[in-house]
């Protein structure tokens, strides 16, 4: 019989009836200040970019996606991997997670530092939908020689 190319076929794994996933994220979140022209909003992304190549070359690393927002004042770094290379990564500590954490936990106006592992699911994506990311418009794409 004939598999479709484009499927990649997941072993999904269930939390309870109906809610299943196949990713499993780690985020890193803390809270800065408005104070002397958000100052430590700079200092964090700055920290982030430190450890950002080690991010890119964890095994398996799907997506890293980074929430702000300027009304809460939340800072978050998700990095997501698929759930059956999760467990390598957590036995090495989530690395480089403990020198970002520590490396936000001394920026002055930083607070709340925090780590948490979640599940996590695209349930509607625009790539999904019409074959490409909506990241990348066709103009964007590098033409193959």
């Amino acid at each position: 019989h004939h598999i479709h190319p484009y499927i990649i076929l997941y072993k999904m794994q269930t939390i309870a009836e109906g809610v299943e996933f196949d990713t499993i994220a780690r985020e890193w979140r803390c809270k800065w200040s408005e104070e002397k022209e958000k100052a430590s909003l700079v200092a964090t992304q700055k920290a982030f970019n430190d450890v950002c190549d080690k991010v890119k070359a964890i095994d398996g690393v799907k997506d890293v996606q980074r929430v702000v927002c300027g009304g809460c004042f939340d800072f978050k770094i998700i990095t997501s991997l698929p759930a059956d290379k999760f467990d390598a990564w957590e036995k090495e500590k989530f690395a480089p997670e403990e020198d970002f954490l520590e490396a936000l936990k001394k920026i002055e106006g930083v607070s709340q530092v925090e780590a948490q592992t979640f599940t996590l699911m695209t349930i509607l994506s625009s790539s999904s939908t019409n074959g490409e990311k909506a990241e990348d418009p066709p103009s964007k794409k590098p033409k193959l020689n």
